[in-house]
C-alpha cells in the first residue's frame, strides 16, 4: 500500500515548476506573444504607428514588390551559400588537424574558438578597421612601400559583400571545428583500423567512411549557420551599415530600416514574418527528423 503524499512530496514535485514558470512565461510573452503581434501587424496597414485593421496580403506585395527587398534576399542566399561552404570547409579540415593529436592542440583549439567568444558588433567593428582603405591593411601594406596595393572591397559594391562572408567565416569556423572535431573523437577507431588492413587509403577512409559518420555533426552546423546568416543583423551593421548602397542588404536590416527609419511598420512586419518562415523552414526540419531517431532509437 503506497503511503499518502506528505506536504515535503508535494512541494519537492510542485518546486521545479515554479522555478520554470517565470522563464515559460517570460518567454510565452516575450517571444510567442510578439509573434502573433508581429503577425497582426503584418496584416494591417500600419505605418509610423501600429494599426489593427485588416487589408489582406497587401503589405506583402508590397514588399516582394520593392526591389531593395529582392536584393536583400539576393544578398542573403549569396551570403549564406559563401558562408557555409567556406566555414565547413576551414572547419572541417581544422577539425581533421586536431585529431591527429598534435602538440599544443589545446592552445590551438583555444585560438580557433576564440572569435565565437565576440559577439557580431564587436567582429564587424574590427572587421570594418581592417577593411578601411585609410586605416586598415591597405594602409599598412602601403606605408611599406607597396603602394600600388588595394584592398578597398568594402567601399565597392559589386564586391562588399565578400567582406561580410570574410568576417562571418572568421567569427564561425572555431564553431564548426567543435562540432567536427566532437565527431571524429567519437568514431570508433576500430572501424578504421579494419579499414587500414583492408588496404584502403587515406582518402578513401575520409570519403567512404568518416564523413559519412559525420552526418549528425553536418547538419548540426548547416542548420545554426544557416540561423546564424539569417539574423545577421548586427554584423552588417557594424561591418557596412548595408551599403555601400544596397550592395550587403539583408533582410533582417531591410526590416529595422523599414519599420524604425522609414516608417512603413506593415512592411517592417512583413518581412519579419518572412524571416521567421525562413527559419521554420531550417528548424522545423532538423527538429522533426531528431525527434524521429530517438523515437526509433527507443
Amino acid at each position: 500500500m503506497r503511503r499518502p503524499l506528505t506536504f515535503k512530496d508535494r512541494l519537492a514535485a510542485l518546486l521545479p515548476k515554479l522555478v520554470l514558470s517565470p522563464s515559460i512565461l517570460a518567454v510565452s510573452v516575450g517571444v510567442y506573444l510578439f509573434i502573433v503581434w508581429t503577425a497582426a501587424i503584418s496584416f494591417s496597414s500600419s505605418k509610423m504607428m501600429p494599426r489593427f485593421d485588416f487589408v489582406g496580403l497587401d503589405q506583402y506585395v508590397r514588399l516582394w514588390s520593392t526591389p531593395r527587398w529582392i536584393t536583400a534576399v539576393e544578398n542573403l542566399f549569396l551570403f549564406t551559400a559563401l558562408f557555409l561552404a567556406v566555414t565547413i570547409a576551414i572547419g572541417l579540415f581544422m577539425a581533421i588537424l586536431l585529431d591527429q593529436k598534435i602538440r599544443a592542440e589545446g592552445v590551438l583549439r583555444a585560438i580557433y574558438l576564440y572569435p565565437m567568444a565576440l559577439s557580431f558588433i564587436v567582429t564587424g567593428t574590427a572587421w570594418k578597421w581592417i577593411m578601411n582603405p585609410t586605416l586598415g591593411v591597405q594602409k599598412v601594406v602601403n606605408d611599406l612601400g607597396w603602394t600600388s596595393f588595394t584592398f578597398d572591397w568594402i567601399t565597392r559594391p559589386e564586391v562588399a559583400i565578400y567582406c561580410v562572408v570574410i568576417a562571418a567565416v572568421w567569427q564561425s569556423t572555431g564553431f564548426a571545428m567543435a562540432i567536427f572535431l566532437a565527431g571524429l573523437r567519437g568514431i570508433d577507431n576500430s572501424i578504421i583500423k579494419a579499414a587500414q588492413i583492408e588496404g584502403a587509403g587515406l582518402t578513401r577512409i575520409y570519403l567512404a567512411i568518416i564523413v559519412p559518420m559525420l552526418r549528425p555533426a553536418f547538419l548540426s552546423v548547416i542548420v545554426l549557420l544557416s540561423y546564424i546568416s539569417i539574423k545577421s543583423f548586427d554584423l552588417v551593421l557594424a561591418l557596412t551599415n548595408a551599403g555601400p548602397g544596397s550592395a550587403t542588404e539583408m533582410p533582417s536590416t531591410f526590416m529595422f530600416s523599414a519599420t524604425f527609419l522609414r516608417n512603413q511598420m506593415g512592411v517592417g512586419a512583413a518581412s519579419a514574418m518572412m524571416m521567421l518562415m525562413t527559419v521554420a523552414a531550417i528548424i522545423v526540419p532538423y527538429l522533426y527528423s531528431e525527434l524521429k531517431e530517438d523515437r526509433n532509437g527507443h
